[in-house]
């Protein structure tokens, strides 16, 4: 007697780079924030339609990407006294674990790999939304926010200020606007 074919609901989905935007924002002088972006960025999400719980992001970011609206910063965060990028050319983050809040609400939690240490984190997720595009695609969209703390990964430069604090904070907000598009 054959055995019953378990249907699956799995989908590929595939980051679409020129509609997501993965975004850090940081303490300067201990009086501002100030927000940065990557421009690299590169993924897939597997998901079980029926189960949310069973997917499987795998994301990869460029280090060298990285974009604050200043050469002169950007060029340092590129250096070794922060992300390295000849040594560490990317970011990366593989779920290990997901965990459904509510029919629009996840936490994802997985494995960050940036500057050489991998920690874990979670990344509450809500999802925004699945539609069709003018030319056929499916797409979703989703928005996911964390917080991590850069001395964690070995981020460690900073300078004292006269008046006291520091230059750059240690901790750093991330937030990921994205968009997928299902791969046939």
């Amino acid at each position: 007697m054959a055995t019953p074919q378990t249907q699956t609901n799995q989908v590929t989905w595939e980051i679409d780079p020129k509609h997501t935007t993965v975004e850090f924002a940081v303490r300067h002088m201990m009086v501002s924030t100030v927000k940065g972006r990557f421009t690299d960025v590169k993924g897939t999400i597997v998901t079980d339609m029926n189960d949310y719980t069973k997917s499987v992001v795998d994301v990869t970011i460029a280090t060298a990407s990285v974009d604050t609206r200043d050469e002169q910063r950007d060029a340092h965060l590129k250096s070794p006294d922060f992300f390295d990028v000849e040594k560490y050319p990317t970011i990366t983050f593989k779920s290990t674990k997901v965990v459904s809040e509510d029919a629009n609400h996840l936490t994802v939690i997985g494995d960050l790999t940036m500057h050489g240490v991998t920690r874990s984190v979670e990344l509450k997720t809500e999802l925004s939304g699945q539609g069709k595009t003018p030319y056929g695609q499916e797409v979703a969209g989703f928005t996911a926010t964390t917080s991590i703390n850069r001395k964690d990964f070995g981020l460690e430069w900073n300078v004292a200020l006269e008046t006291g604090g520091v230059l750059v904070g240690e901790q750093v907000k991330i937030t990921i606007e994205g968009e997928v598009i299902k791969k046939s």
